[in-house]
């Protein structure tokens, strides 16, 4: 069940014998890949590392994820059809050429981005992605970059944001896609959409 507003979230608890530790989003997402190509339950994931693990408030103290201080939180999964080829992603994807020029698409299940705050409305068990997807002048981007850190860059005139539990983008011309900070090459579509509650986490 997604959370609403103003509610609890999560309950104490260890990360249980068949969970697998994971030290970057794309330890996380390549977990779940396995998982999923052959049709298996996803494990519990002991977050030490990454954007996810930031957005939840993790530490980072690995003896933490076994141990009575550990928390757990059923989240959400990003999954997207790239040119047709199921993919999962587990904090962000991002779609571009370049950071400073040209479109960007970038739909974040996490609040951040490394230092970014992207998206400071989000939340990784709402059932909702918050998707950006625009091509600001170079200017306008630069100044929206420095407000980055502390999530004041939107709303913008040259951005489209929403929250939403599906999107789709047709890419002309096509952008390199990043799925939890790992390029996967350069694609033409992108059907993105949101799983609820798909995976157990714990930090």
């Amino acid at each position: 069940m997604t959370i609403e507003k103003g509610e609890d979230w999560g309950t104490p608890g260890a990360l249980p014998g068949n969970g697998i530790i994971c030290r970057t989003d794309r330890d996380a997402r390549h977990a779940v890949e396995a998982a999923r190509r052959k049709n298996s339950p996803i494990p519990p994931l002991g977050l030490v590392g990454g954007d996810l693990c930031s957005t939840l408030g993790g530490t980072g103290d690995e003896a933490r994820l076994r141990s009575a201080q550990a928390r757990t939180f059923p989240v959400d999964l990003g999954a997207v059809l790239i040119d047709g080829r199921l993919h999962w992603f587990v904090a962000h994807l991002v779609a571009r050429r370049s950071w400073l020029r040209g479109r960007l698409v970038v739909a974040m299940n996490a609040q951040f981005l490394g230092s970014w705050d992207l998206a400071p409305r989000g939340h990784p068990n709402d059932g909702l992605l918050d998707v950006s997807d625009g091509d600001p002048p170079f200017g306008q981007r630069l100044k929206a970059r420095k407000r980055l850190p502390t999530g004041t860059h939107l709303p913008h005139p040259a951005i489209d944001h929403r929250r939403v539990g599906a999107y789709q983008a047709e890419l002309r011309p096509e952008l390199d896609v990043y799925l939890d900070g790992e390029k996967l090459g350069r694609a033409r579509n992108l059907s993105i959409r949101i799983e609820p509650d798909a995976l157990t986490v714990v930090v």
